[in-house]
């Protein structure tokens, strides 16, 4: 392909991908979607490469095959933006008991949730409880919890939160986006707490003025947050599904370092996590349940345009079980 064809298409990926985005947010849509009797099941179809299920069973039942295969797990109920305090007592129940169902299963698990699921969107203070009660309940059934990083615009917020809960429970985790410029400041204030740092390119479509957009620079400040935990001795979690990264990151050694794992979010590249997996190397796949698979879907697609032939190919045929592919 000639260097023009080549940026051509770069720019039409760019525009699918800020216009899904976009999409995905719209809560028009969404309803319309979930109430259309036609449209829903379509969609649902797309989603079950990326979503294990409705239910907790599915999800700990995709859990604990992986694990049998030697992969290490992170379980989310999806969920974010609630905005009835009713449905965010709901959501902190259902994390609860996901862990307890852990303990009894002994399958050893990461949970990971957004703040948004949990109270942020209502009041910031009613989240920082709720995730008090999670981050107890997990520490008392030796599981960890990982908090995901949303918008740029309750950053501030999730990191306040994160900051004061982590003192006492050294067992939760926090999400960074290496989009945002802020991030390497972030991070260097981060090392010194507790907790285990997990880093993510960033799927939200965020102002051009305050994120790096997807390039070679991206890639170099992603490896250069990572480097700056490895060499901190940090708990790191690398998120990413690049193959050409994972190249410069075994390279460099760091997947040998104890402190130090690949995640890969379940239904994407298989193939890479089992090579990843079958190599040796610590691999968690992040898993997912739940009725609120909308954006999720949307944001799977948008962070890798190829998924849109993927997703269209599915809502046709229907969608073979993942877990086989691993």
């Amino acid at each position: 392909m000639k260097e023009g064809e080549k940026l051509a298409q770069s720019s039409v990926e760019k525009q699918f991908t800020d216009t899904l985005k976009s999409v995905a947010r719209n809560l028009e849509i969404k309803k319309y979607i979930q109430q259309s009797n036609e449209l829903y099941p379509i969609f649902e179809r797309a989603s079950k490469r990326f979503v294990t299920g409705d239910s907790r069973e599915d999800g700990l039942s995709v859990g604990n095959q992986l694990i049998q295969k030697g992969y290490r797990i992170s379980l989310e109920y999806i969920g974010e933006n609630t905005t009835s305090k009713d449905e965010c007592i709901q959501a902190k129940d259902e994390f609860i008991t996901l862990m307890k169902e852990c303990a009894k299963q002994g399958l050893s698990s990461r949970i990971s949730l957004d703040l948004s699921h949990i109270g942020l969107s209502i009041d910031p203070q009613l989240a920082y409880q709720y995730l008090v009660e999670i981050a107890k309940e997990a520490q008392s059934d030796d599981l960890s919890i990982m908090i995901s990083m949303e918008e740029s615009t309750k950053t501030d917020q999730i990191l306040s939160i994160y900051k004061r809960v982590v003192v006492d429970y050294s067992n939760v985790g926090i999400t960074l986006q290496a989009q945002l410029q802020r991030t390497l400041n972030d991070i260097n204030d981060l090392l010194n707490y507790a907790g285990t740092i997990r880093i993510v390119k960033g799927a939200y479509q965020e102002p051009p003025d305050i994120c790096i957009p997807r390039s070679q620079n991206l890639n170099e400040r992603y490896l250069e947050l990572v480097d700056l935990c490895v060499k901190a001795g940090k708990q790191v979690s690398i998120a990413s599904h690049d193959e050409v990264m994972y190249q410069q990151i075994i390279e460099r050694g760091y997947l040998q370092n104890p402190n130090v794992e690949a995640e890969m979010l379940y239904g994407i590249h298989p193939d890479l996590c089992k090579q990843l997996k079958d190599d040796g190397l610590p691999v968690r796949v992040y898993l997912t349940y739940g009725t609120e698979w909308y954006l999720y879907l949307c944001h799977r697609i948008a962070e890798y345009p190829p998924n849109i032939y993927v997703a269209i190919t599915d809502m046709i045929r229907g969608v073979e079980d993942s877990s086989q592919l691993y």
